[in-house]
């Protein structure tokens, strides 16, 4: 009786000590929504009047449609991918996933490029077609072109937490279901992908979070959604009240998405409840689907990697022929992955109390938290940028363009990513492992260290793989709060397509691959000891 009271006392202590921390993190992701209405509150009723206008409702079914279409588009690719390379035996799994994982390191600017300058009008395919008389391709822009892009890049968000789930689940059950006759379709309808639900929730939500604030590709393919309405309003006047209010708009959209993947949760258990050995489950015979599965790998892997390849390959053939040089330095390859690497660092360490407080002391107070930690996700980077511009300028001078402000702004981006892979994880260890730690007189520290985390490690990898990969390419933030003189390859890419200098784009967007590509590979490497 004793040690009950004792163990219930420390679980107080832990949750109380777990929401602090996790709160404090919120309010910190919270920032830029403090900023938005601080600048909001200056506008008065023109505010009011801009939100009422036919062309903001315009922009926001438009976002919505598109972000809805994205992750449709996003689940339907990605979700037979993931289980084609973990559950399946697939020729050559390996090297399809690092391919089809490729286009998180892509930044969706290059990559809209390169559907324009491929497949636009009088892109490469309308070239090699003119001979046999095809003298115009029908267009790519408008939102069906930036559906598309942001498809091919939005996919692999829901491939690398899903194949989390994939590879923690247990085999146990589908055996079960196979001795009782089930086929092999029926063991995935209803044993398989219902417990995939957190996974597929995660994956969708930072999909729909990322299609509702990436600039890059609907910038380049003219399609007028929140983000591009934001960036004319920012660009068209000093007065950056009505990009504030846009903002906010954005901000309300996002949080009603938050709530409704909440709502779309339950509180359904997805670990082991008795006791057993982790184990692989057998590998699935493709049998004569084997070739299907191989063409439907090589199309994607065609039109979103192969498609940037081919241009930025393009680009460097035509600076070599007309005698380009490249004065790229290797300090802004260390910059990139020094960047990438802290920030990668600082958010799981950050994702860690939140997490923990939403899964193993459920609330409506602490669903709260978890979903605060998520705004800034859905926020345009310049926002996200210029929020801590005007916090750090005006209240933490010291800190303003320093290294660690430009880590705590992709911190903001890009925590929900390691929130996300880390609940999926958490979400599938059974606490009683933990309870049974603590009943051996073990500190809650220490239970964690030598039982939790370990366990945890294929959502820590993910979740670390995700936020490095999107810091590479992270281009409003490192500009507008990085360093003076500290450049990236994102950033070399940026000044350089915007003075159209193409092939000298090329080299950097080729090591800007090369360094996301060996992250992939050492993810890949650290699966297998999983």
């Amino acid at each position: 009786m004793v040690f009950k009271h004792l163990r219930f006392r420390s679980r107080r202590w832990s949750a109380l000590f777990l929401t602090i921390s996790a709160g404090l993190i919120a309010l910190i992701m919270v920032l830029p929504v403090g900023y938005l209405l601080l600048r909001t509150s200056e506008a008065g009723s023109s505010a009011w009047a801009q939100l009422q206008r036919p062309s903001t409702l315009r922009v926001f079914t438009g976002s919505a449609l598109l972000a809805i279409t994205v992750t449709a588009g996003s689940l339907l690719i990605g979700l037979p991918l993931a289980w084609l390379t973990t559950r399946t035996n697939l020729p050559g799994a390996r090297i399809w996933l690092t391919l089809i994982m490729l286009p998180m390191a892509i930044p969706s600017y290059i990559g809209a490029w390169a559907i324009i300058a491929v497949l636009g009008p009088r892109g490469l395919v309308q070239q090699w077609l003119e001979p046999l008389g095809v003298e115009r391709l029908p267009e790519v822009y408008g939102f069906w072109g930036a559906a598309g892009a942001l498809i091919l890049f939005g996919y692999p968000y829901i491939v690398l937490n899903v194949r989390v789930a994939l590879r923690k689940l247990d085999p146990a059950l589908e055996e079960a279901a196979r001795s009782l006759g089930q086929r092999s379709s029926q063991i995935f309808w209803r044993i398989t992908l219902p417990q995939l639900r957190p996974a597929l929730a995660a994956g969708s939500l930072l999909v729909i979070l990322y299609a509702l604030s990436d600039f890059g590709a609907v910038s380049l393919l003219r399609y007028n959604s929140f983000t591009r309405a934001i960036y004319l309003q920012y660009r068209a006047s000093f007065d950056r009240t009505g990009a504030a209010v846009l903002s906010l708009l954005l901000v309300g959209l996002a949080c009603g998405l938050l709530a409704a993947e909440a709502l779309s949760r339950g509180r359904a258990r997805y670990y082991r409840s008795s006791a057993g050995v982790s184990r692989q489950p057998k590998l699935v015979a493709l049998g004569v689907w084997r070739w299907p599965a191989l063409i439907f790998c090589a199309i994607v892997v065609v039109f979103a990697v192969v498609l940037p390849i081919v241009a930025i390959v393009a680009w460097l053939i035509i600076g070599l022929r007309a005698g380009q040089t490249w004065n790229l330095q290797l300090t802004d390859l260390a910059n990139s992955l020094l960047a990438a690497s802290l920030a990668a660092l600082v958010t799981i360490i950050l994702a860690f109390p939140v997490v923990f407080l939403a899964v193993r002391h459920p609330s409506r107070l602490t669903s709260l938290i978890e979903r605060a930690t998520y705004i800034g996700y859905a926020l345009p980077g310049i926002v996200v940028a210029l929020a801590l511009v005007f916090w750090g300028a005006n209240y933490l001078p010291w800190a303003y363009q320093t290294l660690g402000l430009l880590i705590l702004a992709y911190a903001v981006r890009f925590l929900p990513q390691a929130i996300g892979s880390l609940r999926t994880s958490l979400l599938q260890i059974n606490p009683r492992l933990e309870e049974a730690g603590r009943s051996l007189g073990q500190p809650a520290w220490r239970v964690v260290l030598s039982v939790t985390l370990p366990l945890l490690r294929p959502g820590i990898i993910s979740g670390a793989a995700l936020v490095f990969l999107s810091t590479l390419k992270e281009l409003p933030a490192t500009l507008l709060l990085g360093p003076t003189g500290f450049h990236t390859l994102a950033t070399d890419i940026w000044n350089n397509t915007a003075e159209l200098r193409f092939s000298q784009t090329a080299l950097p967007a080729l090591l800007l691959m090369v360094a996301a590509g060996a992250s992939l590979a050492l993810l890949l490497a650290n699966e297998r000891k999983t």
